[in-house]
């Protein structure tokens, strides 16, 4: 079982990183071969809408990508962080999901209509933080998360989200969100789905 933790933070050892170190803990010591890919270390440009990868389910691009695309294949869980920025994942991150187009287009060419409704990569599961406590705060986040796994042939298997955090200690406070972080990390190593958690 490989679970990549996909780091979506733009600041290093901040809330979603810590709660993911925490959730890729759990999952090693169930077993799971973990991997992670920082999105503030990598060089990825934004989608073209070439439509480039529409015949192959390959991008035409070359960048850091070209080394991304593979572990998002091998990968049979993926933990996605976001600390929310503008009600969205960070531009960092967000990059990387937008290149996954090439993913879908990929699962397009590969899949019927009916197989299309079944996910077979996986599980992919939310990490997300916000320093507000709006009813809205998560929305677009969550939203974008579904449709990035989607793309991965992956099912949703639930998302942990904690308001009020904005410092990098702020998280600390929260002992559950850490508790939270554990277990989730324990279901992705046997790829089974978690729960909606909101703190």
């Amino acid at each position: 079982m490989i679970v990549l933790g996909l780091y979506g933070s733009p600041r290093k050892g901040g809330n979603t990183d810590q709660l993911l170190d925490r959730a890729l803990e759990a999952s090693a010591s169930e077993g799971a071969q973990v991997k992670k890919i920082y999105a503030r270390r990598v060089k990825v440009a934004g989608c073209l809408e070439c439509g480039g990868c529409d015949e192959t389910g390959v991008c035409v691009q070359k960048d850091d990508m070209v080394e991304i695309y593979p572990v998002l294949e091998e990968a049979q869980a993926v933990i996605l962080t976001a600390p929310v920025f503008f009600y969205s994942p960070p531009a960092q991150v967000k990059a990387i999901i937008d290149r996954s187009q090439a993913c879908w287009a990929k699962r397009l060419l590969s899949k019927s209509k009916d197989q299309l409704k079944t996910y077979d990569s996986g599980i992919g599961y939310l990490i997300a933080t916000g320093a507000t406590k709006g009813k809205k705060l998560f929305d677009c986040t969550k939203l974008v998360a579904r449709y990035f796994f989607d793309a991965l042939d992956m099912d949703y298997g639930g998302e942990l989200l904690v308001t009020g955090v904005e410092k990098k200690s702020d998280i600390s406070k929260i002992p559950e969100a850490f508790e939270a972080a554990l277990e989730m990390g324990r279901y992705a190593a046997q790829g089974k789905p978690w729960k909606s958690l909101l703190l």
